[in-house]
């Protein structure tokens, strides 16, 4: 937590720490005999992996990446920049689609980058609905 919630810019070592939670999620979620939670323990491991193989925890490319940490890189990349933080506040929906798009074929696999913007619509009444804190404010709404 004294990571998660800093407020500010993390250090090399703190990043470091910050980037294991990809293993200790695959750790608490494996070794079950539930698919739903084999499958959340793919996702927890791979939602990081960078199409292009830069990512982390273990540097996986393209088709490499599992299909579901593909797509959880997607919403979770969207989410993180469409929320607010202890360091940051959430930026409207058109600049987060603006980075997504930037980082096409680099960070995210095109397929799936294409099938979640073309399903924004869809997408923001879910984040309206399920919003901790109420309504999602109308400049970080799909307009």
């Amino acid at each position: 937590d004294h990571v998660l919630l800093k407020p500010g810019r993390l250090t090399p070592e703190e990043f470091r720490i910050m980037q294991r939670h990809t293993e200790i999620g695959f750790r608490l979620l494996s070794s079950s005999n539930w698919e739903i939670l084999d499958l959340g323990a793919s996702i927890a491991l791979t939602h990081h992996e960078k199409f292009n193989g830069s990512g982390y925890p273990r540097g996986l490319a393209g088709t490499d990446i599992p299909v579901e940490g593909r797509i959880a890189a997607v919403a979770d990349v969207f989410d993180a920049l469409t929320s607010d933080r202890v360091y940051k506040k959430a930026m409207p929906v058109s600049q987060a689609v603006a980075i997504l798009e930037e980082g096409r074929g680099l960070h995210f696999d095109p397929m799936f980058l294409d099938l979640f913007l073309a399903s924004l619509a869809e997408i923001d009444e879910l984040r309206q609905r399920y919003a901790d804190h109420g309504p999602v404010d109308k400049d970080r709404s799909v307009q």
